[in-house]
């Protein structure tokens, strides 16, 4: 498996050995488990916890935002990839840059929202250094990006009161939309697809994310 991203410190082997976790979890697309083995996790997270970014756990990024662990981000990106494998896609919750860097590695074109003025900083720094094409605003995510609308897939990495109007008007017919969805304690993995005017829904497992703040989320 090559990995285009390079590799330093020997966390090569360590990838390798998250993707093999992976598949014990029930990630089974190659496609999807061979870019969790090409993408350089360790250059998302804090120094300090470098060591420890292939172990399956979430990780404090600041801001009290975190990096979802592997398994929850492999989890959502499947479910995206499987139903709609090419297009244009809208993140909500840049938080690290490490989701938009797995959805640009599967040749999606990526635009991404973030809310947190540091966090979209800081993750602009890591995804600028690997010369990843993402297309970066500062901002509401729960309201879209209506200017390059619509979107082929729209990923919420933040606990969703709702699915957003605006981010639902925003998806292409046949786009869909992957999004945890509850109450603050707990929300149900969903996925939406819009088929005319028309949405059909889906949910599978529980999650527990941080919460989608915004005008169309949770209040600040």
């Amino acid at each position: 498996m090559t990995d285009r991203m390079g590799d330093e410190g020997g966390m090569a082997r360590q990838r390798r050995e998250m993707v093999e976790q992976l598949k014990s979890y029930g990630i089974g697309n190659p496609r999807v488990l061979e870019v969790f083995g090409m993408v350089r996790r360790e250059l998302f997270v804090d120094e300090a916890t470098r060591a420890y970014a292939y172990d399956d756990c979430a990780w404090p990024i600041g801001y009290g935002q975190t990096i979802s662990q592997p398994y929850t981000v492999a989890y959502m990106t499947s479910l995206l990839f499987e139903r709609r494998p090419a297009g244009k896609v809208l993140e909500i919750g840049t938080g690290s840059g490490y989701q938009a860097a797995i959805l640009d590695a599967l040749g999606y074109r990526v635009f991404t929202i973030e809310r947190i003025a540091g966090l979209f900083e800081m993750a602009g720094r890591a995804l600028e250094s690997l010369d990843i094409p993402v297309e970066r605003r500062l901002g509401d995510g729960t309201l879209g990006w209506p200017e390059e609308a619509p979107f082929d897939g729209i990923v919420i990495t933040a606990a969703a009161p709702h699915a957003p109007q605006p981010l639902l008007d925003q998806l292409a017919d046949g786009g869909v939309m992957v999004a945890p969805i509850g109450d603050l304690a707990f929300q149900q993995m969903t996925v939406i697809r819009r088929i005319g005017q028309r949405f059909e829904h889906e949910v599978f497992h529980g999650f527990a994310f941080v919460p989608l703040c915004g005008r169309e989320g949770w209040p600040e």
